[in-house]
């Protein structure tokens, strides 16, 4: 039976993040590139991560977003690396069991890229 919510044809801000077992290939440059194309302002960071900084009003405003990133990360099963600097707050994304860039990186992405703009931070 295929499965509906990660099927490519679902859009990504649907689709879960599953597991990625050691061994899996990261994600090459052309595949990197495509699954850019969705997101909003993320960039990559040495071929192997994507990066985000998120400006707020102020520093209440960013860890009330901090906090809804760590309910979501939870949720998904896949954990981002997150920077605080008062109202700016910074996401790095990788799966750390491939070394490298999975679906999983930009499933969640886009995920925080709608929790941003869902809750008019």
């Amino acid at each position: 039976m295929t499965d509906l919510i990660n099927n490519p044809s679902t859009p990504l801000k649907s689709r879960k993040c599953v597991p990625c077992e050691a061994g899996t290939p990261p994600l090459g440059v052309e595949e990197i590139k495509n699954y850019l194309s969705d997101l909003n302002n993320w960039e990559v960071l040495e071929n192997n991560k994507i990066i985000k900084e998120f400006k707020f009003k102020d520093f209440k405003e960013a860890m009330e977003f901090v906090n809804k990133v760590a309910d979501l990360a939870e949720n998904e099963g896949h954990h981002p690396n997150i920077g605080i600097n008062y109202n700016k707050v910074e996401i790095v994304l990788w799966t750390h069991s491939i070394g490298g860039l999975s679906e999983n990186d930009f499933i969640l992405a886009i995920k925080l890229d709608n929790l941003k703009n869902e809750n008019r931070f």
